[in-house]
């Protein structure tokens, strides 16, 4: 049954985000509206019910999230006030038509395998962060399958340094066992938002280290939890 709701959501995403990319062109001020009004209708489609512990600070301008399905992206843009630029793959912004639900938006789009990917990321971040727009981003640089964080890349630190940039972390559990975008199993359930203290950003700190490992104590103190239930 989670199969062929998998596949059911599958198709349904493809056609609403095809709405919604044609619908960011022709009201290009108004993104922000028509996404958010998009996330809203996939949380009640989706049967996603939330449970948050903590308090979100929408005055950062970066939030980091552990990542591992899709709907971490829509989970995050339905709680958040502020319009959120993410940092993306290039792979992601090539997708024959679907690449621009990157680029319609203009979110941040990176090529990992460019060596001057990083200067076109502190140059991408400024032109956000001058129009108002915090940056999200998934330090760890790929999907993991929720029980574990890996280890953060540079790049999250290096833009956050450079702009001396408050920075909101935040830990989200089983969005991957609502939809699992590898295998395409989908159940209703809840999804769980732990928000921890936002920190300064300061290259003088290893608060990117720091960070990486509050979240995986956090992450892993919660399963075990779970699982003792």
């Amino acid at each position: 049954m989670s199969k062929i709701r998998g596949y059911i959501i599958l198709i349904q995403f493809s056609l609403t985000v095809a709405v919604v990319i044609v619908l960011m062109y022709l009201f290009r001020k108004h993104h922000h509206k028509i996404r958010k009004a998009w996330m809203n209708i996939q949380i009640k489609l989706l049967g996603i019910n939330l449970e948050e512990e903590g308090s979100i600070d929408t005055s950062c301008d970066m939030v980091l999230m552990n990542h591992q399905s899709l709907l971490d992206i829509v989970v995050m843009e339905y709680i958040h006030d502020r319009n959120l630029a993410w940092v993306a793959k290039k792979q992601i912004t090539d997708l024959f038509f679907f690449g621009h639900i990157i680029k319609a938006p203009r979110m941040i789009s990176i090529n990992r395998e460019d060596r001057s990917g990083i200067v076109t990321l502190v140059k991408e971040v400024k032109d956000r962060l001058s129009h108002g727009r915090p940056i999200a981003m998934f330090p760890e640089g790929t999907r993991g399958d929720g029980t574990k964080i890996a280890k953060f890349k540079s790049g999250a630190k290096i833009v956050a340094d450079k702009f001396k940039l408050r920075v909101q972390p935040v830990v989200m559990l089983h969005t991957r066992k609502i939809l699992d975008s590898k295998t395409l199993n989908a159940t209703p359930g809840i999804v769980k938002v732990i928000y921890l203290e936002p920190v300064q950003a300061d290259k003088a700190t290893d608060w990117l280290k720091e960070t990486e490992v509050k979240m995986r104590d956090i992450l892993e103190k919660e399963l075990k939890r779970e699982s003792a239930k």
